[in-house]
């Protein structure tokens, strides 16, 4: 007879970064270990999240805790408390329900095991807390802003201002204008006045070397037009802060949470209840050269309303997230990876060499040409044959390591369940020869317990599938990207065949090459996945079904330099 094996336990651990320190991480984990001590339980694992909030799902160490239960690793997930491990209440409810599916218990050392009642309250409590925490966040931060001070950040132009206190701290939000950056604010706005636009007067700063406003990392590290046009409505860019003639404006926008993709979105608050305070001790720009920038910005914005009213083929305000030509988004340069933009109404050109000046590449391209070429490599170079089986056995090496991982779970927990399964038929064979002795009954009552948890994970493996692609792909893929193509001249079938044609283009880069057609090599990379799923090819399904619980990492295909010969150039 063998003794019933230990539990494997996981712990989580997770601070947040306006909350605790690093060191809180230290100090989960331990008593989450000191816990798992008590009980018997062997821990295997310690997934943590540092300095990101429970409010979001979207944490490495929480996602990666997840796959290892989906793959077995573990049979309970140990926490300091219910609010480590989410303060949403549909992400800790999904979380305990798929916990319960896979067979694994969820233990906290506040709570103890968690039931429906915690995730219930619990999540109710974190919900109404975070509710609570973003008012009085809000509320300080007008406070501040009442006596002028900054809610947080420094527009381009000032500088912190920091004086000790008698108690030996410092003073916070305090700013004075930065001389040199007030500087570069007036030549911005004068030039602007002159008649240059924000494309220009950014050109001309990068080209003299100015350094751009501070980004937190963030950003190119040059100046665009966007830095200095900005957003009229939201305030954004140099030419709309207000602050430059002593308004600081606040709470125009507040922020809402996408709940499938976890970002945050800007949304306008009324005017009503914008905060202003006068703060002329901070004033860089007059009222005159304030006045005149801002009426040259409203006469070019009611020329683009006006031509865009007059075409009925631009693109509408409420349908502004669509791309307007089939390309969009998805061309970059091959000289310094920016994106290719529109640069007039019918070419493209590099956006850091036209917004910027900081690319050389000067050269453009029509976008019937890129379109053209693009879509003509679509139907035959993307699935030229030699293409083909360097993806396909791309692609069957990812599946047959997936199949290979789900077949090592798979054969660990069924030779855990044959040892049950001996260990019971043992007992029963005892019994029935007269063996019988009470304490039999505790260790069959254990047994079937443990074989009832190892059916149940089995049960929620995936079967292994074996892996195989159609010989007719490429017949099937061409013939359908032809009838995508045709599509697009049908004014009620082109959103939607054009959605489809861009789902299976991941890039196009363009790099300037005088001897190639249109003085542009294309580079095309597709999405295999995508390809796949658009032949109706069975492997994609279950193999996307199969993605979402494993992990597994798109495949890619290129068409272009680095598979074959350079005649697959488009």
């Amino acid at each position: 007879m063998r003794e019933k094996m230990a539990l494997r336990a996981a712990i989580y651990a997770r601070y947040s970064s306006d909350m605790q320190s690093a060191a809180s991480i230290t100090d989960q984990v331990r008593i989450c270990r000191r816990l798992a001590e008590e009980r018997g339980w062997q821990v295997v694992e310690v997934f943590a999240d540092e300095a990101i909030s429970g409010a979001t799902h979207l944490r490495p160490g929480f996602q990666a805790m997840q796959q290892a239960a989906m793959a077995g690793q573990f049979d309970v997930l140990v926490a300091e408390a219910l609010d480590r491990l989410s303060r949403d209440q549909e992400h800790i409810a999904g979380l305990h329900k798929r916990m319960r599916f896979l067979g694994v218990e969820i233990f906290t050392k506040g709570e103890g095991p968690i039931s429906e009642m915690h995730v219930g309250l619990g999540g109710t409590m974190s919900a109404i807390f975070l509710r609570h925490l973003a008012e009085k966040t809000h509320r300080g931060l007008e406070g501040r802003v009442k006596q002028g001070k900054s809610a947080g950040g420094i527009s381009y132009g000032y500088r912190l201002d920091r004086q000790p206190l008698p108690d030996g701290t410092h003073t916070t939000g305090d700013r004075v204008i930065d001389p040199a950056e007030a500087g570069i604010v007036r030549r911005i706005f004068a030039e602007y006045d002159r008649g240059l636009s924000a494309r220009s007067i950014a050109i001309g700063l990068n080209k003299d070397g100015i350094a751009p406003p501070r980004s937190g990392g963030k950003g190119s590290g040059t100046w665009s037009f966007s830095t200095i046009s900005g957003n009229w409505q939201r305030g954004t860019g140099i030419l709309n802060n207000s602050l430059y003639v002593g308004k600081l404006v606040w709470n125009r926008q507040h922020f809402v949470k996408d709940p499938d993709s976890g970002k945050r979105q800007a949304r306008m608050n009324p005017e009503t209840e914008w905060i202003t305070e006068e703060v002329p001790h901070l004033r860089i720009i007059d009222d005159a050269l304030w006045t005149r920038v801002k009426q040259r910005q409203g006469a070019i914005r009611e020329d683009i309303l006006t031509e865009r009213a007059e075409d009925p083929g631009a693109p509408k305000i409420e349908r502004g997230h669509r791309p307007r030509y089939l390309l969009s988004g998805l061309l970059t340069c091959g000289c310094c990876g920016a994106g290719y933009i529109m640069i007039s109404d019918t070419r493209y050109g590099c956006a850091a060499a036209r917004n910027r000046g900081t690319c050389a590449n000067r050269k453009t391209i029509a976008r019937k040409d890129v379109e053209s070429r693009v879509l003509n490599g679509l139907q035959t170079r993307l699935m030229h044959p030699e293409l083909i089986r360097e993806y396909i056995a791309t692609w069957q090496q990812e599946m047959q390591k997936e199949r290979l991982e789900s077949l090592a779970a798979r054969g660990e927990q069924e030779r855990r369940l044959a040892k049950v399964l001996r260990d019971i038929e043992n007992i029963v064979t005892a019994i029935t020869e007269g063996m019988f002795h009470p304490s039999m009954k505790a260790k069959m009552d254990a047994l079937e317990g443990e074989r009832a948890d190892l059916e149940a994970k089995l049960a929620a493996l995936p079967e292994p599938e074996p892996v195989a692609i159609h010989p007719g792909l490429a017949e099937t893929y061409a013939r359908k990207v032809t009838d995508l193509a045709a599509a697009l001249n049908d004014p009620e079938a082109r959103p939607e065949a054009a959605d489809l044609l861009r789902g299976l283009i991941e890039s196009v880069t363009l790099t300037p090459d005088t001897d190639a057609p249109n003085g542009h090599v294309i580079e095309l990379r597709g999405e295999l996945g995508a390809i796949l799923s658009l032949c109706g090819n069975d492997v994609a399904a279950n193999a996307n079904a199969r993605r979402g619980a494993a992990g597994v990492r798109q495949v890619t295909v290129v068409a272009g330099a680095g598979f074959e010969p350079a005649a697959f150039r488009l």
